[in-house]
């Protein structure tokens, strides 16, 4: 079958979802798996609470700076070929973390990860774009959100069992078999596609101020007395706006795809859940074993019910989204999220587990389901088909650098600085704060989804048929 003309239901189309899901997961686990090694690498290596910090956000700073880079290599040159260079990338980078003799050498190789993940994470939503029928492109995004968010939710679990039994470098190490499966199921079952009409420069320029303007911003955010940087950094961010308009349409980041106005909102929205939700997995499965004493597997299965929830609803909610439109599951999605995490501000000392911890995980889990696979699925057809990887590109690197800079920012602005992760009463305090700041910005968002994704995009794919 030619490509845009595959099945879901087919065996290449299951493979090619199992391709796109791995391959996506490996970047979702690692996000999630690494959070909760941070209290034992801290006290290995020596780090305070910049240096765990910087070991999250050193990955997602070259993953949000490069991934439109990413989605435009894999445009022009093949989306499997550069999808498969970042997997392969990425287990190396891997590697070395594992071996990391000390913190500033487990942050390079933790920014070098982040460059593997930008080749690899949009080529699998521009795969499953480009090689899908239209007709099955909603559900096959809704089952790689939901699978893919399992890989994200999975990843505190499994990294409590390695960092308890094996030690935390294993949280790195393991990603080299996955990685190699990878390799393997896409070598053989994925189809190439390009985007034929590519042509002109690349805009490295546009790629170089991005990166800069993102670190720039991220360093004097958790350094909030060094302003300089990030002065710098926004300084830039806007110089870097001004690049790409001029450059347009060989810009980085195409001035016409924000034309429509949904693919902006959904931006938007994108930008503002992400920064809560990153704040959230950063702190919550520290606070349950600094303050709350859960053991690393026991914080780590506190995460199950979102798990579950995501492997069974994304795909329905993909569907749901398919049939009536995006804006209602989005909105309440977004609320039911933002709940769950004012719940999860209760969490102190002692927390109980089926009064506390699982009412909030299970609203968030149910929160997510629903948001996540109508969000991807919007603002994949709102842009146009040729945009795909830019289009996946754009919306993964606004869903980091929201992530990036709420994990800047928001830890200071609570107190969580210095040794803080060694201090459970000001961890405590610190934690509590930032759950209530996550939960605004999840209504906030929630907000602007109601007021502003009127159109039903997907109902308008199927019309075009």
């Amino acid at each position: 079958m030619e490509n845009g003309h595959i099945r879901l239901a087919s065996a290449q189309g299951r493979w090619i979802l199992a391709a796109t899901v791995l391959g996506s997961g490996l970047t979702m686990l690692d996000s999630t798996i690494v959070n909760v090694a941070l209290p034992f690498l801290g006290k290995e290596l020596d780090a305070g609470m910049s240096g765990l910090q910087w070991t999250v956000n050193a990955y997602t700073l070259t993953l949000a700076g490069l991934i439109l880079l990413g989605g435009s290599l894999g445009d022009r040159y093949g989306r499997r070929k550069v999808f498969l260079i970042g997997t392969v990338w990425f287990a190396v980078a891997s590697a070395m973390c594992g071996l990391a003799p000390d913190v500033g050498f487990l942050v390079a190789a933790r920014a070098l990860q982040g460059v593997g993940g930008a080749l690899l994470t949009p080529g699998s939503l521009a795969i499953i774009q480009a090689s899908f029928e239209r007709s099955d492109r909603p559900r096959a995004v809704g089952a790689w959100s939901g699978l893919g968010g399992v890989a994200a939710a999975v990843g505190p679990l499994l990294g409590g069992w390695l960092v308890e039994w094996a030690g935390w470098r294993w949280a790195f190490l393991l990603n080299l078999p996955f990685a190699a499966l990878v390799v393997l199921v896409a070598v053989r079952h994925v189809p190439e596609s390009r985007d034929e009409q590519a042509a002109g420069r690349f805009d490295v320029l546009g790629a170089a101020l991005a990166a800069l303007a993102l670190a720039g911003i991220t360093y004097g955010l958790i350094d909030l007395s060094a302003p300089v940087p990030l002065v710098v950094g926004v300084a830039l961010g806007v110089a870097f706006v001004l690049v790409e308009r001029r450059r347009s349409p060989e810009a980085l980041v195409p001035v016409v795809i924000f034309r429509d106005r949904v693919f902006t909102a959904v931006n938007v929205v994108t930008l503002i859940m992400y920064a809560a939700m990153g704040v959230v997995f950063f702190l919550l499965v520290v606070q349950l074993q600094v303050v709350s004493g859960f053991k690393p597997v026991a914080a780590g299965l506190a995460l199950l019910p979102t798990t579950v929830l995501m492997l069974v609803l994304s795909p329905a909610a993909g569907e749901v989204a398919k049939r009536y439109g995006p804006r209602l599951p989005m909105t309440l999605g977004i609320v039911v999220a933002g709940l769950g995490f004012l719940w999860m501000s209760t969490i102190s000392t002692g927390a109980s587990y089926p009064l506390q911890v699982l009412p909030s995980v299970a609203l968030f889990g149910l929160g997510l389901s629903a948001a996540v696979a109508p969000l991807t699925a919007t603002v994949l057809a709102s842009a146009d088909e040729r945009y795909a990887g830019t289009a996946s590109g754009v919306n993964n690197a606004v869903a980091r650098t929201g992530s990036l800079l709420a994990v800047a920012a928001v830890p200071p602005l609570v107190g969580l600085v210095g040794d803080a992760f060694e201090r459970p009463a000001v961890f405590d305090a610190g934690f509590r704060t930032a759950m209530v700041v996550s939960a605004v910005m999840m209504f906030v968002s929630a907000a602007i989804t109601f007021l502003t994704i009127r159109t039903n995009v997907l109902a308008a794919e199927r019309a075009d048929r």
